[in-house]
């Protein structure tokens, strides 16, 4: 019950269609295990729905609501549903993200994706932010953004590791104006992990057998030879969430198995 009587939306809650789990999901139903409230937030509500069922199948907490976070209105309303469902909003994690359709090195990459992607991957992530500040400051709440190693690493999506290189600069200017405040936002790095979103979206750019990406994926990776998975990245941001973490802020953390040992 490290979450106990804690409201959380967290944004990206559904996930790909997949045989494994979505980092979303997984922090979504950790995060009510852990005694939290969980407002299900995603574009498309059929697959909120889905973790919201889990949720309340394990006896857990938990609502959905649809919305496009690249709309400012539609992140005011998704703040306004946790505050009236549960009365409170302690928690926000942005998990909304997307790549490829057009994404590729600099010198290829599509006019139109290079904006689609800052479009939804940065700037949705600063509106929900934006949104749920002033309840955060009330509780003295707790952002967690979930950004990428090819933030820091990586020359073929140039659109999706500048979006997530400018998020990592948000979270350390989002915790620095509102430290005095007692919120705290911190960023998750994730490397290569086997979520349905991953494996689908880059088998699919790369016209590779989604087994023989993971075979290549998974070779990659110094910690014992395999991916982490979207229960890495929900665990990590459960510690960010919670008290035991109240002393860390603008920190970013990534979970990789060690990959960005190599960086450099």
């Amino acid at each position: 019950m490290r979450l106990k009587d804690k409201v959380a939306i967290v944004a990206g809650s559904g996930q790909t269609p997949g045989d494994t789990i979505g980092n979303g999901r997984a922090m979504a139903m950790l995060f009510a295990r852990e005694g939290a409230s969980v407002l299900c937030l995603d574009r498309i509500s059929a697959r909120a729905e889905e973790t919201v069922a889990a949720i309340k199948g394990e006896g857990g907490k938990a609502s959905v609501f649809e919305a496009d976070i690249t709309n400012a209105a539609a992140c005011k309303s998704a703040v306004e549903a946790a505050l009236t469902r549960y009365g409170a909003l302690n928690i926000l994690v942005n998990n909304v993200g997307i790549g490829a359709g057009g994404d590729g090195p600099a010198h290829v990459a599509e006019d139109a994706a290079f904006d689609r992607i800052l479009n939804v991957n940065l700037k949705g992530a600063w509106l929900m932010t934006k949104a749920a500040i002033p309840a955060l400051r009330q509780q003295r709440g707790v952002i967690v953004n979930i950004s990428s190693l090819a933030s820091i690493a990586g020359a073929t999506m140039i659109a999706y590791e500048v979006s997530k290189a400018a998020m990592n600069r948000m979270t350390v200017s989002v915790a620095a104006s509102n430290a005095k405040h007692g919120v705290r936002c911190n960023a998750i790095l994730p490397g290569f992990m086997d979520t349905p979103m991953a494996i689908a979206t880059v088998s699919v750019a790369r016209n590779v057998d989604p087994a023989k990406l993971r075979e290549q994926r998974n070779a990659m990776v110094p910690l014992g030879g395999n991916m982490g998975d979207g229960w890495d990245t929900a665990y990590a941001a459960l510690f960010l969430a919670s008290d035991e973490a109240k002393f860390i802020t603008g920190v970013l953390l990534p979970v990789d198995g060690g990959m960005s040992t190599r960086v450099g």
